[in-house]
């Protein structure tokens, strides 16, 4: 029998073949896909934070909790343990569309709001943006790394400039140099070009959008940064954002530099080396905009499985819950962006794997089930929970994230997020082994998925702690069956509304790496063992400074 998928501009033809199917244990792929149909459907409005479809989507998980056999896991109030924790949240959204324009030699500019740029609601504090005739300068990649003897700043005054900055690293073409090369480091992160920016007192940034190092189009810029933002709640939000946070179209930066008598594809190159100068490109920009800026409360839910023997001590499954909810409607007029991959999938499986165990033994340890909230707006809920946990982050044994998971049947390897080295990483490859799988490294880690997920929160806090990556070589299809359905969703689906429940989905994939997922939960919650990072990690050294709270628990590793 062939089977006909249809992807982007490509049509390929796959004879379907037997599927040996790994341990899928108790995880059954129609209630995988019931809560994915469910928390997907536009009943669930895109599951947008500080919206009636939060409280919706709480009830629901909290009663899914309550039916597998979980206890309330959250804050206590009043002597009683809640369902959910409270997170405090910034919240700011722009009254219709900013005024965004350039001038220079050459005449006007103007710039409208998810054509050529997008402006993000401001989160310094203020509720409106007031820049007036701000210089623009040329700041490469943004990055300051002393400790790998790279500064585009150069002693460049940027205070009330706006900077116009590249996303990704400065090895990012080349595939090598001070940044390790394909893998994205965080200097390569948007958030950091912000946060550098703030540190250095300028008025904004401007990154140029481009599809490849930015690993998304337009559309998902566009999608993730007109509408509502949220921030967590800070004592002094001017000292991590600026006025004036902005994407730009290449086009938008090619004409710009052309202005200034400049070549965007030279400066390019030439931000690539560590001997590479600042450039003044000769034009101002003036923005305008208010917005409606309150504090609000979303919710982490919580669920618990109290240890038997040592409940003191954690393991933690996480997935985020939320997602763009509604927003500007599509060439077809669909405004709900639904989220069902992302990341009503790793919500679904938070479900079942918390009915898994507890149907079973009851493990030494205590296995806490936690969806988290704002994801999407920068993994505030993770970063929340970590600044203020409900369980100590000493005695967490490791953190096992699941965001987007495989829809597309078994698979014969798995991955993570990112690339990083940890036990906890040692011991899911060992449980893929009993499955018959093998492991593979991010094939995308240009694409900076490490710190792109709710994990890299707890990771900074010194938690071992990964995001499961469902594997790319299909057992119908292989890798080239695989990767061409990873593009055609990131191109035509990724935080836009045609993220919806797909009827051909298979969820026999899914089930096996939950059943994986939970054989490594097990032997985590039943071991006297304590995962740590490798030694060289740049998160080691804040895991050990817990250690004394660990002493007499069991072996550190490594």
């Amino acid at each position: 029998m062939k089977i006909v998928h249809l992807f982007a501009a490509t049509a390929i033809a796959l004879v379907a073949v037997p599927v040996v199917a790994a341990d899928t244990g108790s995880f059954s792929p129609q209630r995988l896909s019931q809560h994915i149909q469910t928390l997907g459907s536009d009943a669930y409005e895109g599951r947008g934070v500080n919206t009636r479809a939060e409280v919706k989507t709480i009830d629901y998980i909290v009663g899914q909790f309550k039916a597998a056999g979980l206890q309330p896991g959250g804050e206590v109030v009043n002597g009683q343990r809640q369902w959910t924790q409270r997170v405090p949240l910034l919240q700011s959204e722009i009254a219709g569309d900013p005024m965004v324009t350039i001038q220079n030699a050459g005449g006007g500019m103007r710039l409208t709001q998810g054509n050529e740029i997008s402006v993000r609601a401001p989160q310094n504090g203020q509720n409106q943006i007031r820049i007036d005739n701000a210089p623009l300068v040329f700041v490469g990649y943004g990055v300051s790394a002393p400790e790998r003897s790279w500064d585009d700043f150069k002693g460049q005054d940027v205070r009330g400039k706006v900077i116009v900055v590249l996303v990704n690293d400065p090895d990012f073409e080349g595939g090598e140099g001070d940044f390790g090369g394909k893998a994205m480091t965080y200097y390569g992160r948007w958030t950091y070009k912000y946060e550098e920016a703030a540190r250095r007192g300028a008025a904004g940034v401007m990154i140029v959008h481009e599809t490849a190092p930015a690993s998304y189009g337009w559309n998902t810029v566009k999608n993730s940064n007109t509408n509502v933002q949220f921030d967590i709640v800070r004592k002094d939000p001017a000292a991590a954002h600026t006025p004036f946070e902005t994407w730009i179209q290449r086009d938008v930066a090619v004409e710009l530099f052309r202005k200034a008598g400049l070549d965007f594809e030279q400066a390019k190159q030439a931000a690539k080396r560590r001997d590479f100068q600042p450039l003044d490109l000769k034009s101002t920009v003036s923005a305008t905009a208010n917005a409606k800026v309150e504090t609000i409360t979303s919710h982490n839910v919580v669920g618990l499985l109290p240890g038997k023997a040592h409940p003191d001590e954690t393991v933690i499954y996480s997935a985020h819950w939320d997602h763009l909810g509604i927003g500007k409607p599509d060439a077809n007029g669909d405004n709900i962006y639904n989220g069902a991959l992302d990341n009503a999938s790793g919500i679904s499986h938070l479900i079942e794997q918390a009915r898994a165990f507890a149907k079973g033994p009851r493990p030494d340890r205590s296995v806490v089930f936690l969806a988290v909230t704002a994801e999407e707006k920068g993994l505030l809920g993770s970063e929340y929970y970590a600044a203020n946990p409900l369980y100590p982050l000493s005695k967490t044994v490791g953190v096992l994230n699941t965001d987007s998971m495989g829809l597309n049947g078994p698979e014969k390897n798995f991955s993570i997020s990112g690339t990083a080295k940890l036990d906890l990483l040692d011991d899911l490859i060992a449980e893929g082994k009993k499955q018959g799988r093998y492991f593979t490294a991010d094939p995308h880690p240009e694409s900076g998925g490490f710190y792109r997920s709710d994990h890299f929160s707890f990771a900074k806090a010194g938690v071992p702690a990964i995001s499961f990556k469902a594997g790319n070589d299909l057992v119908n299809g292989g890798t080239a069956r695989g990767e061409a359905i990873a593009r055609e969703y990131t191109e035509k689906r990724y935080h836009q509304p045609d993220d919806e429940f797909q009827s051909v989905w298979d969820f026999r994939g899914q089930a096996e790496d939950a059943q994986l997922l939970h054989m490594l939960g097990e032997r985590l919650a039943n071991s006297r063992e304590w995962p740590n990072w490798s030694s060289d990690s740049e998160f080691r050294a804040t895991r050990d400074q817990s250690g004394a709270d660990r002493a007499g628990s069991g072996g550190e590793r490594g």
